[in-house]
C-alpha cells in the first residue's frame, strides 16, 4: 500500500506542475524517439544491404579471369578469358563442399518483339546458374539438358524485359529476336530486386550458353569455349575458404602455371563480401543509437534540475512530513517514484513519436525501417534507469532535510 500511495503522491505533484512536468519530459521524450527512429531506420539499411548481396546467392565465390601477358605486354585482369567450361566442370568434380560451377558469358543487345524493344544484358548459362543463384522461373519452364547441349535458340526474360516488351501479354511461346536471331520464349524469370551495386537484376535474359558464344556475344567465346565468369556455390560457408584454396591449385595446375608465375584468374569470396557489408551496416546503425542515446542523457540533467527545484519548493512539505512520522526512505522513494514517472511516462510518448518519425521517413525517402521490440524496450528501460539515476541525488537530498530546519524554511 505504501508503494500504491508513493505512486499515487509522485502522480499528483506531476499534474500540480503539469506543464512544467511536460517540458521536464520533453527531453526523454526526444531522446527515446531519437533512438527508436535511427535503430529502425539503421535496422532497415542493414535488413537492405543484406538482401541486396544475398540476392546474388548465398554461400558464393566468383572466379574471373586475371591478368594475361601477350609478347611481353600485361594486358591487365579480364583483358582476355583464361577460363574454359571445362574448367567449371572440373570444379564440380574434384572440388570437395561446391553444389554447383555455373560458367557463363554476358553482353549488351537490343531484344526485339513486335513493334517493342529494349536494350539489355543477355547472359548465356548453363543448368548450374540457376542453383548458383538461387534463381527460379516464375512462369514457364528453364531450359532443359539438351537444349543446352545443343545450343538451341530459345531464350528466358527477366521481369523488366518481359514487361517492357509485352505488357500484360503472356510472353510463353513468343518471339523475340536477338541481333537478328529469333528465340523462342519458354519462360519468365521469378523477380529478383535490385543489386548490392544499384543494378536491376530483372533486366537481362538468359540464352543457353552455346547459343550465347556462338550467335548472340560479340566476342569469340566459341573458339576455344572459354567463358566469362564462374560462379562456384557452395553446401556451407565454412566450406568457402578451403574450396578456394584447392581452386586456386586446381585451375593453376589446369593452366600449367608453375612457381612465382601469377595466376591467370581471380577468386572473389562474395559471403566475404556480404558479411563485411553487413557488419558495417550493424556499425552505422549502432553509432545512429549512440548519438540519439545523448539525447536521454539531456533528459535526465533537465528532470535532475526540477527535481532540484521542487525539493527547494517543496521543503515546508517534506519538513511537515518527517515531523509526523514518515521515514527519510519513504520521503526517498516519494522522490524517485516521482523522477522515474516523468521519465517512463515520457518514454512511451517516445516510442509513438519515434515509430511515426522511422514510417514517415520510409515513405518520404524510400529509406527502409525497421521498428523492433528489442529497440523499444531498450529505450524504454534505458529512460526509467536515467530516471532513477537522475532524480537519486535530490531524492536523497529531500531524505536528508532536518524536520525543524525544514518547517523554518519560507
Amino acid at each position: 500500500m505504501r508503494l500504491i500511495e508513493a505512486i499515487r503522491s509522485a502522480l499528483s505533484a506531476i499534474m500540480a506542475n503539469a506543464l512544467r512536468s511536460l517540458l521536464t519530459m520533453l527531453g526523454i521524450v526526444i531522446g527515446v524517439a531519437a533512438v527508436i527512429a535511427m535503430v529502425a531506420i539503421g535496422s532497415g539499411a542493414r535488413n537492405l544491404v543484406d538482401q541486396q548481396i544475398r540476392s546474388l546467392g548465398a554461400n558464393l565465390a566468383i572466379v574471373t579471369p586475371g591478368n594475361v601477358t601477350q609478347g611481353g605486354a600485361r594486358l591487365g585482369a579480364g583483358a582476355a578469358s583464361s577460363l574454359t567450361d571445362e574448367d567449371a566442370r572440373a570444379i564440380r568434380r574434384e572440388i570437395d563442399g561446391v553444389v554447383a560451377a555455373a560458367p557463363f558469358v554476358q553482353g549488351g543487345a537490343q531484344v526485339v518483339a513486335g513493334g517493342s524493344n529494349w536494350g539489355t544484358r543477355i547472359y548465356g548459362i548453363d543448368l548450374d546458374w540457376f542453383a548458383a543463384r538461387e534463381w527460379d522461373v516464375a512462369t514457364g519452364r528453364t531450359f532443359d539438358p539438351e537444349e543446352v547441349r545443343r545450343g538451341d535458340i530459345v531464350i528466358l526474360l527477366g521481369q523488366t524485359v518481359a514487361r517492357n516488351l509485352f505488357g500484360e501479354d503472356d510472353p510463353i511461346d513468343q518471339i523475340v529476336r536477338v541481333r537478328n536471331v529469333p528465340f523462342r520464349v519458354i519462360g519468365v524469370m521469378a523477380p529478383k530486386g535490385q543489386s548490392a551495386f544499384g543494378q536491376d537484376q530483372d533486366d537481362v535474359v538468359f540464352v543457353p550458353l552455346d547459343t550465347g558464344r556462338r550467335r548472340v556475344i560479340g566476342r569469340n567465346y566459341a573458339k576455344d569455349r572459354s567463358v566469362g565468369s564462374i560462379f562456384v556455390k557452395f553446401a556451407n560457408e565454412g566450406d568457402i575458404e578451403p574450396g578456394i584454396e584447392s581452386m586456386t591449385e586446381l585451375l593453376r595446375q589446369r593452366h600449367r602455371i608453375i612457381g612465382e608465375q601469377e595466376d591467370d584468374f581471380s577468386i572473389r569470396n562474395l559471403t566475404e563480401i556480404a558479411n563485411t557489408a553487413t557488419a558495417s551496416a550493424n556499425t552505422l546503425s549502432m553509432l545512429l543509437a549512440a548519438v540519439a542515446a545523448v539525447s536521454l542523457l539531456v533528459g535526465g540533467i533537465g528532470i535532475m534540475n526540477i527535481m532540484l527545484v521542487s525539493v527547494t519548493e517543496r521543503t515546508r512539505e517534506i519538513g511537515l512530513r518527517l515531523a509526523v512520522g514518515a521515514r527519510p526512505r519513504d520521503i526517498l522513494s516519494q522522490f524517485l517514484i516521482e523522477a522515474t514517472t516523468l521519465s517512463t511516462i515520457g518514454g512511451a510518448l517516445g516510442i509513438g513519436l519515434g515509430a511515426g518519425a522511422a514510417y514517415l521517413v520510409a515513405q518520404l525517402a524510400g529509406w527502409p525501417s525497421l521498428v523492433s521490440t528489442k529497440a523499444i524496450l531498450m529505450a524504454v528501460g534505458f529512460s526509467a534507469l536515467v530516471g532513477i539515476f537522475f532524480g537519486f541525488y535530490p531524492a536523497q537530498r529531500a531524505a536528508k532535510l532536518d524536520p525543524i530546519e525544514a518547517l523554518r524554511r519560507e
